[in-house]
């Protein structure tokens, strides 16, 4: 089979392709500026925002499956319109689409969010992604929406950035009161490659089951990376003015119950010396970890 993944130079997108070339899959990654760096795959520029270049190339690499990872927090037009142009093209070919969506839809509340649950957002890229779900979901019925959390990588993704940059002299804040469920990159990327080949359409949350603070997902990271927590900056989102929300917990218990891949809570993913692919991967004999279901409020 051939795997199209748009976005494949963004922290997602590189993992999925890595992961699929390890399992033999014929990979075809897309970028905006510069090829990204994983081997065997067959790298080609292309901007979402072009509706006929999106449809150009899904007639010309005719994949079975197409993964979603694209988007940019301050463009409507990549996040919601480039949704849309992805969603036709992979329909026009009869294509598997795995749409990769957010929490940012959801206006926040104490208690989880179920998978099907509509979109309220209140701010603008929320606002583009429930767009973008909406568009998909119109184009193709069929597709799986992946509604997930904060990602969290190595040293150079954009939340464990953010972490220990707060820890410097001048640095962000992390939010006492902004709750979110992360989850580690290759459990995500693990869960996307699952979901090319199963059959389940409409949103799906795929979250970590353990919901945390900013701050706490800031200890977390520092403590990896041998940093006194005490040096963090903390401040909350109420008094930000920000308009993020604070509380966005999903629930990802039909996750857990559909797929082998075992989504890690955050503080097992970041103990050092965890393997870099998840417990229950498929590439580890198809035998499911035993899985812990826990998503209780923690507080900092």
């Amino acid at each position: 089979m051939t795997l199209l993944v748009v976005g494949a130079t963004g922290l997602l997108g590189g993992e999925v392709c890595r992961q699929a070339v390890a399992a033999g899959r014929r990979v075809v990654g897309t970028h905006h500026r510069t090829a990204g760096a994983v081997p065997d795959v067959t790298w080609t520029p292309l901007d979402v925002r072009d509706r006929s270049a999106v449809l150009a190339l899904a007639g010309r690499v005719r994949p079975t499956a197409v993964v979603n990872t694209a988007y940019r927090y301050d463009d409507w037009a990549v996040t919601a319109d480039g949704a849309a142009h992805v969603a036709l093209a992979a329909a026009s070919v009869g294509a598997r689409l795995v749409h990769v969506s957010s929490d940012a839809i959801h206006s926040g509340r104490s208690t989880p969010y179920a998978d099907d649950e509509p979109p309220s957002p209140v701010f603008a890229y929320g606002a583009a992604k429930a767009a973008a779900e909406t568009a998909v979901r119109l184009v193709d019925p069929g597709a799986v929406l992946v509604r997930t959390s904060l990602i969290v990588g190595d040293e150079n993704s954009e939340q464990v950035r953010l972490c220990l940059a707060a820890a410097t002299d001048g640095g962000p804040r992390l939010f006492a009161d902004q709750i979110r469920c992360p989850l580690g990159v290759e459990d995500l990327a693990s869960a996307v490659l699952e979901l090319v080949d199963h059959p389940v359409a409409g949103p799906l949350n795929v979250c970590g089951p353990e919901a945390l603070s900013r701050v706490e997902l800031g200890v977390l990271v520092a403590r990896r990376h041998g940093i006194d927590p005490a040096r963090l900056r903390t401040g909350t989102i109420a008094s930000s003015g920000r308009p993020s929300p604070a509380e966005v917990r999903l629930d990802p218990a039909r996750a857990v119950a559909l797929l082998r891949t075992r989504l890690r809570p955050v503080s097992t993913y970041l103990t050092p010396g965890q393997p870099s692919r998840p417990p229950g991967d498929p590439r580890d004999q198809g035998v499911r970890a035993p899985t812990r279901r826990r998503h209780a409020r923690r507080t900092p």
